[in-house]
């Protein structure tokens, strides 16, 4: 047992080592808590909390919940960023998705079927198809904002990359909303440094990894059994018969005219991407679900998109090799661009079709999932909004002492979150460029595809 004069010692002898290393024990402190933050809540959680995160990837892009990044070892500096991300916000696509609930509801309203909500719903319907109408797919406003703030955050983090007159090397698919994208992320760097050397694209001759969609692998999503097992156990989440007496006065015209299950979809789609556009400062239909079928709609959104773009072991757990080429494409460019004496960075513009099963190719956060039970899906941790939401972007953060310096060290960040790689490692979020390139070569070299 210690005396009084020996506790104090020890105890002072602490005090001083906490002192002198107080900096490195706040960064370890908060990696702790973020890290802890990112996984403790569970998705219904977070879904109560913020409605929107229900949404899976029409949620609008939210901003990275860490503010402070690991500081890197041993004096290395950025010099590199490798990137792909997704459009901003964006309307929805299908001109069915606005007329088909609308039709609906104003066939219900002539024929004097709807409830006072009813009508009230078909009034918000009719204002997000005339909000939509000539912009089925667009980029909205604030898409564009996201873009441009994605791209102040990325300057501001890692100015060495962006300094004098640094080369900047930009590519969209041929889609317009990436493209806008894409110009609205380049005229803010530019704004914010007009030395800055950009070459910008968008063509099909790069498509072949920048969207490139590997026919076979679409084809074993259509599996009997995979199918068969996704419809038994999503069925006892459809909840769309729940809403139908909220919006109708006659369960027998619901009975015989509407699709319930394909209605309640529609209107959740929608109320999903009204966050997406201006229409959020004045209309909502969340409130028309209750917080119980809100998780429901999202439970199987998650679910589907695993089974689509995750490594679902019904299917063979191949889907993330869908984007391949995007991979090879990266380490490839890295590798040239690792040659120069000032790379600057290579920004690529797409959709989350690419941000999913890339990110689960990597295994970013145990993104690399592969199971057959969709029970554990959201224990352990395969939540789609925290991937690919509007603006989506995974970025290769790249670091050196010098252009001679060999030991060049990467950092993958997620939504400009820190990110982990399924490689050990004692330095991480840093690790050795040669291992991360050695580890995803074997990998990809090793699938057997097409």
């Amino acid at each position: 047992m210690l005396n009084n004069y020996g506790f104090i010692n020890k105890y002072s002898y602490l005090c001083n080592l906490l002192c002198k290393n107080m900096k490195v024990l706040k960064l370890i402190i908060a990696a702790f808590f973020f890290s802890l933050g990112m996984n403790a809540q569970t998705a219904k959680e977070e879904i109560l909390k913020d409605i929107h995160n229900s949404a899976s990837n029409y949620l609008a892009y939210p901003g990275p919940k860490q503010t402070k990044l690991t500081p890197a070892p041993d004096g290395k500096k950025p010099f590199y960023i490798s990137h792909y991300g997704r459009h901003g916000s964006r309307f929805l696509i299908n001109k069915d998705d606005y007329d088909d609930p609308y039709k609906i509801l104003a066939k219900a309203d002539s024929l004097g079927k709807l409830t006072p909500l009813g009508q009230d719903v078909l009034r918000r319907v009719a204002m997000l198809r005339e909000e939509a109408n000539l912009r089925l797919g667009e980029l909205t406003q604030l898409g564009a904002e996201q873009h441009r703030q994605i791209a102040k955050r990325m300057f501001e983090r890692f100015p060495e990359v962006f300094e004098g007159k640094a080369n900047i090397d930009a590519k969209s698919t041929v889609v317009i909303r990436c493209i806008l994208s894409m110009e609205n992320a380049l005229f803010q760097l530019i704004t914010m440094n007009p030395d800055l050397r950009i070459r910008h694209d968008a063509s099909q001759y790069d498509m072949w990894y920048m969207n490139f969609q590997d026919k076979k692998l679409k084809e074993e999503r259509k599996d009997s059994t995979l199918r068969n097992a996704y419809q038994t156990y999503t069925k006892d989440y459809e909840c769309g018969y729940l809403l139908m007496p909220r919006l109708f006065n006659d369960t027998a015209y619901v009975h015989k005219h509407v699709k319930v299950q394909h209605l309640g979809e529609d209107l959740f789609r929608l109320a999903s991407c009204i966050q997406n556009t201006e229409a959020r400062k004045k209309v909502t239909l969340y409130d028309i679900f209750s917080d119980e079928e809100i998780y429901n709609y999202w439970k199987i959104d998650n679910t589907w998109w695993y089974i689509y773009y995750g490594a679902c072991s019904l299917n063979g757990g191949k889907q993330p090799y869908n984007q391949r080429n995007l991979l090879r494409q990266i380490i490839q460019e890295a590798d040239s661009c690792i040659a120069l004496p000032k790379p600057g960075a290579t920004l690529r513009f797409g959709h989350e079709t690419m941000v999913m099963p890339l990110t689960c190719l990597l295994g970013l956060n145990g993104f690399d999932l592969v199971t057959d039970n969709f029970d554990s899906l959201e224990r352990k941790g395969w939540i789609n909004y925290r991937v690919f939401p509007m603006g989506a972007n995974i970025q290769f953060i790249f670091y050196r002492n010098n252009p001679e310096d060999k030991d060049v060290l990467v950092k993958v960040l997620l939504n400009e979150n820190e990110a982990t790689l399924p490689i050990k490692n004692s330095m991480a979020p840093y690790y050795k460029w040669e291992e991360v390139r050695d580890y995803y070569l074997k990998k990809l070299d090793a699938y057997q595809g097409n």
